[in-house]
Order: structure tokens, then C-alpha cells, then sequence
């Protein structure tokens, strides 16, 4: 796997269908606890509405549950499970809460409205890829260092560590062909002085 798509933070959305309120809440999740937390802490946010519908999805085992919640069945938890699968996105949750407003919606409009309460949740929360990126370090005299610094600003990479001793070492996240071109452009900067290491890879954004 090369990355993923989640959730960039938490969304909250309301739709009103037919007197009925829908309240889509959607929020990054990367466990089975941290996902039946969020929805525990909705139901009891809204305690007086009938209907908490919810669905999550996790890389962890390729898990994905979803209730509808007293609703007729498939027509609320697995269309807001839909929501996820349809968006590839994963480590995340959804829980959809109705207000019955006294007007029935048939089959085909709760589908449409948790549907569309839950898409409404995910653009509010907005999606986000995370990359599969290279670790690595880089150690350098301080004149290399200096002089190559610049460098950096032509690989994105995120700089996640920076230690001062004999010479200067910077940890960086980065792509992997980004990560190659560096290594190969430090070494010619450097005649080859540049100590660059592989440090594995990590889930991470840039």
C-alpha cells in the first residue's frame, strides 16, 4: 500500500428533509475504541433522538461495522458506510443522527437522506491523503550544511528532527523518488561527504 485516504479533522453537518433533522457527525478514527468512543460520546450529545446511526471503517483488519439504529433495514448504516467505501476513505467514522419531524420518508428517501448527511459530515471534516514516505537522515559538516540547506526546498519533505553536534543531522519524510534525487544531488554537492541513511518508511503527510 502505497497510502490512504481519511479524514483531515472532525465535520459536523445538519440537513433538514421533510420536517426530519439529520445531524452527520464524521471524525478520524484508527481503532475500534477510538471509533466506538466518538459514537458513544453523539448518543449522548443527542440522548433524545430516536435514531444514532453509525458506521466506521479501519485499515486495522479491513474492519467496518455499521447499525441502522431502529431504522428499516440497509436504509441508513450501510448507505453511510457507502459514503466511506464510495470515497476510499478509511480509519474513519460517521454517525448520522435523525429527528423525526412526524412525515414518513420511505425507503428510498432515508437512503438519500443519511446518504447525503453523511457526505455533507465528510466535506466538512475534508478529506486527506496519507502517503507512504521515506525516512531518512542526513548528516552534513556545518559548511556542507549550510551550503545545502537550500537544497531542501527543492525535495518537499517534512523536517521532523534536527540535532547539533560534530556536524548537523536532519531527519526528513519524503517520497521515495524524492528521497533518491537528494541523496544523488547532496553527493555531488558534497563530493560525496554527505552520510545519508534509510531510516524505513512512515504513514505520514508532507
Amino acid at each position: 500500500m502505497t497510502g490512504y485516504t481519511t479524514l483531515g479533522g472532525v465535520g459536523t453537518a445538519n440537513l433538514i428533509e421533510k420536517k426530519s433533522e439529520f445531524i452527520g457527525n464524521a471524525s478520524p478514527v484508527t481503532t475500534e475504541a477510538a471509533a466506538l468512543e466518538f459514537i458513544a460520546k453523539i448518543k449522548s450529545q443527542y440522548s433524545d433522538a430516536k435514531h444514532n446511526v453509525y458506521a466506521y471503517s479501519l485499515r486495522d483488519n479491513n474492519t467496518a461495522r455499521f447499525t441502522d439504529d431502529g431504522e428499516p433495514h440497509g436504509t441508513a448504516g450501510l448507505p453511510v458506510l457507502d459514503v466511506l467505501r464510495k470515497a476510499g476513505i478509511v480509519d474513519a467514522v460517521i454517525v448520522v443522527t435523525r429527528y423525526f419531524g412526524g412525515v414518513l420518508l420511505g425507503t428510498g428517501g432515508l437512503v438519500r437522506a443519511y446518504s447525503k448527511a453523511a457526505s455533507m459530515a465528510v466535506e466538512q471534516a475534508q478529506i486527506k491523503l496519507i502517503e507512504c514516505l521515506a525516512k531518512v537522515s542526513i548528516t552534513l559538516s556545518y559548511p556542507d550544511f549550510a551550503k545545502c540547506e537550500p537544497m531542501l526546498a527543492d525535495y518537499p519533505c517534512r523536517l521532523i528532527d534536527k540535532q547539533f553536534g560534530t556536524g548537523v543531522t536532519a531527519t526528513l519524510l519524503m517520497r521515495g523518488d524524492d528521497a533518491i534525487k537528494l541523496r544523488e544531488a547532496l553527493r555531488e554537492a558534497t563530493a560525496a561527504r554527505a552520510a545519508f541513511n534509510d531510516l524505513g518508511t512512515e504513514y505520514n503527510t508532507i
